[in-house]
């Protein structure tokens, strides 16, 4: 008999109200002893709540909203009490302490859920997407949990397994049949296979870097040379003064990160220092670490200060500076920055427009909408439709591994390699999926995994 577990499943501290819950095959009998004989627990019908006050002996704790799940139909997939009450931290505790001294056992972090898990509630991507959708927060990391949470990640690799399971039984089949050298396996079926799992896997591994930046933030680098407006425009988009601005070039010497969330996705702006030449070894280190954020971002907003730069200037800066960098995975804009300080539009302001230049004055905040816009479009530009998009590190090196299984596989059957080689490596696959969905798990995966969870959870 499993243990009954309980614990506190509100956040720390003093609120309105608490949760606590209580889940295991003692659930019933234990919530049934802190209400006396004035609660007929026994005859609260599950899905039902019922109003109650919790007792220790003669003294009132404090008056609840008790309900009872009954297993199967619960979180966890065993009978199940949720109690809630006023949200003092010594009741909270109280309660708790009622349920232990009855026969509770405090749950680990993350127990609940891990239950739900091995009662078959959740799969393993299920349940990493309930800590995933705890931590959302905004709009788009929301949706990308709740499309794991309703299944549709796990859908893709269930149909992944299938094939692989039909690409096992034909190989089997020859296996079978191997004494009397009897080739069943069409290799023309195979390589068919084989090129419908690979481009799926392939689609699945190359979504990690979309997913992950849109879990963390997605990275946008605002560069450029000194004292062309990098710092000011930071802070005009985030709306307060996060980086220190002066008329002296070469202020800033690190970078400076902050986020912001701009339709409901978050970004990380990141002010770097200004690209020159210097003989200032600390400029110099904030240089490199300019490049460093050029590297890991996604967008990078180039600026430029507009009273001082014509037509060929910036053409022949930006080709100094693409001559530095990779921008096959990034998005460059290009913001020509102080149209405050100018009586009119320069000449060429045509010929930039028509370059995509942004004109902005992020002193004034003018234009700064055509950079949302912009970045908005970015998001539109990359996300898939159905947003079945990898944002696990676990998954990823998992799917990553069968990917190479795939490769294994095809330049086997090039090589003509016996039957038994190519089925093992099949049955790898298999193996790697199986940890992926959690049919195949051990006691270090699911520490790690439901280790991050809170207790309550």
């Amino acid at each position: 008999m499993k243990d009954t577990i309980c614990a506190i499943s509100t956040p720390a501290g003093m609120g309105a109200i608490a949760i606590v819950r209580a889940s295991g095959e003692q659930a019933f009998d234990i919530a049934a002893t802190l209400f006396g004989s004035s609660f007929d627990f026994a005859a609260l019908q599950p899905n039902h709540t019922k109003f109650g006050v919790v007792h220790d002996g003669e003294q009132v704790i404090d008056q609840v909203v008790v309900v009872k799940y009954a297993a199967p139909h619960s979180y966890t997939g065993e009978d199940m009490v949720e109690i809630s009450c006023h949200g003092s931290v010594y009741i909270q505790k109280k309660i708790l302490e009622l349920l232990i001294e009855h026969g509770c056992r405090m749950a680990t972090q993350g127990e609940f859920t891990q239950r739900a898990f091995l009662n078959g509630k959740l799969d393993l991507p299920q349940a990493e997407a309930i800590a995933d959708l705890i931590d959302s927060q905004t709009e788009t990391t929301h949706k990308l949990a709740i499309n794991q949470l309703k299944g549709e990640f796990s859908n893709r690799i269930q149909e992944l397994r299938e094939q692989f399971v039909q690409l096992a039984s034909l190989l089997e089949l020859e296996l079978d049949f191997s004494e009397e050298e009897v080739e069943f396996a069409n290799r023309d079926e195979l390589y068919q296979l084989l090129n419908t799992l690979d481009e799926e896997v392939e689609r699945l591994t190359r979504s990690f870097k979309m997913g992950n930046v849109l879990r963390k933030g997605i990275p946008v680098a605002i560069v450029g040379q000194p004292n062309v407006g990098k710092s000011t425009l930071l802070n005009a988009i985030l709306q307060h003064d996060r980086a220190i601005v002066s008329h002296i070039p070469g202020t800033t010497r690190d970078t400076i990160e902050d986020t912001f969330t701009i339709d409901g996705t978050l970004f990380r702006f990141i002010d770097t220092a200004g690209i020159r030449q210097s003989e200032d070894e600390i400029e110099n280190f904030g240089i490199e670490r300019t490049f460093q954020a050029i590297e890991q971002a996604s967008v990078i907003l180039y600026m430029v200060d507009v009273t001082h730069a014509d037509a060929d200037t910036l053409c022949r800066e930006l080709d100094e500076f693409k001559a530095q960098i990779d921008l096959s995975d990034k998005q460059l804009l290009l913001i020509a920055n102080k149209i405050d300080e100018m009586e009119v539009m320069p000449a060429h302001y045509t010929q930039w427009r028509e370059m995509g230049v942004i004109f902005i004055s992020a002193k004034r905040r003018v234009n700064l909408e055509e950079i949302e816009e912009q970045l908005k479009h970015f998001v539109e530009a990359h996300r898939i439709q159905d947003l079945t998009l990898l944002t696990n590190e676990r998954h990823y090196a998992l799917l990553t591994s069968i990917s190479s299984t795939i490769q294994r596989i095809r330049q086997g059957i090039d090589d003509q390699i016996p039957t038994d080689l190519l089925a093992e490596d099949v049955r790898a696959a298999l193996y790697d999926l199986g940890c992926l969905t959690g049919t195949i798990s051990t006691d270090d995966i699911l520490n790690t995994i439901f280790g991050k969870f809170c207790i309550g959870k």
